[in-house]
């Protein structure tokens, strides 16, 4: 291992001397790099009947920003979940709207519900000979590789016909729970030495519910917060057939692929720190900011701190205030606006009401210092990713945990995306690559 890392350093310089390709070239050709155009918009790669974010209006002529909106299969999300009763936990009812394109009456939810239970176990001793045999601190990594070998465990991994495919996105939505606490248990055991515990799944609960009682030693959570798990699922479980891991998803899937791979593929995309890990960033900010701000109520205090965060005189030097700002929403992310309420309530029961001033006293400034300093006026607002890591830092989720809760909810949308895939298209993506190559006479 030395030797070869060794070689592969001294290798580098003549990779980055070949391997580079001038920035005016991509102008020259007109090559949208990140397959976005010079304003940040999407190129346009396909069409899609199961989600629509909007974060711009045409008025007078003009596109003019305006409040984000996400909506599922035709509804807005924040009518979906405001619709849903205090206590109800609609995870499961919006997964089945996105999957099969329409709300589900009593009945068919009660079935989709029955089926998701009866899919939660995972087959017999694979916990044991696959999740617990090889453990780390990457629970994505370990759930990839769980996702994998449960094809082998499939007479029919291979049918990629439309009810196989769906069967098979039903049960990996069942049981990624499982898959990513039972990864973390072992990596916890084994790795830091801690007692691990693993409990069955139970088939009457919803996810939320499932993945708060598999997480504690004593299987108890309170219903404030499991809604509070199960809006943040609603929330994260769909974005567009733009993000990079549904993007995948379609690449994968237009290959003909099963989907087994599919999902592995779309669970590495998402792992990488400029998708899913964006939560992660946050606190490890906001653990920062705690650390040299003396009083959270004093907003010039706060203020004076993100200036130099900013400036690039605290934190990671980057610049950055993580949360703030998204890559399609700027005046406001919906999401945003529909988890705080809940955020709050949360807080509250945890006792946490000083933290929750600090974050609210941020959403309230950063947008003003990133304005003044960066001469950002388009608008920069929260995203979902500046409250979500909170609410799982109190819920006593680990940080290991907090992409793969990501792809717990997430599964959904690619479900989704891989069904429609299937249905509406015969053709494998292959985008066009220009050739800059120098062509070379000599040997």
């Amino acid at each position: 291992m030395k030797e070869i890392t060794e070689y592969a350093a001294k290798q580098e310089t003549i990779c980055r001397r070949n391997d580079n390709i001038s920035p005016r070239l991509f102008e020259e050709y007109g090559v949208n790099r990140g397959l976005r155009d010079e304003n940040g918009n999407g190129v346009l790669a396909g069409l899609t009947n199961i989600s629509k974010i909007k974060s711009s209006e045409i008025v007078d002529g003009k596109k003019v920003s305006c409040d984000g909106e996400l909506w599922y299969r035709g509804y807005r999300v924040e009518e979906l979940i405001g619709n849903l009763k205090p206590e109800e936990l609609g995870f499961e009812k919006i997964a089945y709207l996105l999957l099969m394109g329409e709300l589900p009456d009593k009945e068919a939810e009660e079935e989709f519900k029955e089926h998701l239970g009866k899919c939660r176990m995972l087959p017999a001793n694979f916990t044991r000979d696959v999740i617990m045999k090889a453990p780390s601190g990457d629970i994505m990594n370990s759930m990839t590789r769980s996702i994998l070998t449960l094809a082998s465990y499939d007479d029919k991994s291979k049918d990629i016909s439309v009810d196989n495919s769906l069967r098979q996105c039903i049960q990996l939505i069942s049981q990624f729970p499982m898959l990513a606490v039972y990864a973390y248990n072992a990596y916890n055991h084994y790795e830091k030495n801690e007692s691990m515990f693993i409990h069955n799944p139970s088939p009457e609960l919803s996810a939320a519910e499932n993945l708060l009682m598999l997480m504690r030693p004593d299987k108890k959570y309170t219903i404030t917060e499991a809604k509070v798990l199960d809006t943040a699922l609603i929330l994260h479980m769909e974005h567009g057939g733009g993000n990079n891991s549904t993007f995948t998803t379609r690449v994968v899937t237009s290959s003909g692929s099963d989907t087994y791979s599919t999902m592995a593929a779309a669970m590495c995309s998402l792992k990488g720190p400029k998708h899913g890990g964006a939560n992660i960033k946050v606190m490890e900010m906001m653990s920062d900011i705690r650390a040299h701000v003396k009083d959270y109520s004093d907003k010039d205090e706060v203020s004076s701190y993100l200036e130099k965060i900013v400036d690039k005189e605290a934190f990671d030097g980057k610049g950055l205030i993580y949360g703030m700002g998204h890559a399609v929403y700027s005046l406001s992310d919906p999401r945003e606006r529909v988890f705080k309420q809940y955020v709050e309530k949360l807080a509250k029961e945890k006792g946490k009401e000083q933290d929750m001033m600090l974050y609210q006293n941020i959403e309230e400034l950063a947008p003003e210092i990133i304005a003044k300093k960066r001469h950002i006026f388009k608008g920069v607002s929260p995203n979902v990713d500046f409250y979500s890591g909170f609410v799982y830092e109190m819920l006593g989720i680990p940080v290991e945990l907090y992409t793969a809760i990501f792809a717990i909810a997430r599964i959904v949308g690619w479900s989704a995306h891989r069904i429609e895939e299937l249905i509406c298209t015969d053709k494998i993506i292959r985008p066009a690559y220009m050739s800059v190559m120098e062509e070379k006479t000599k040997l």
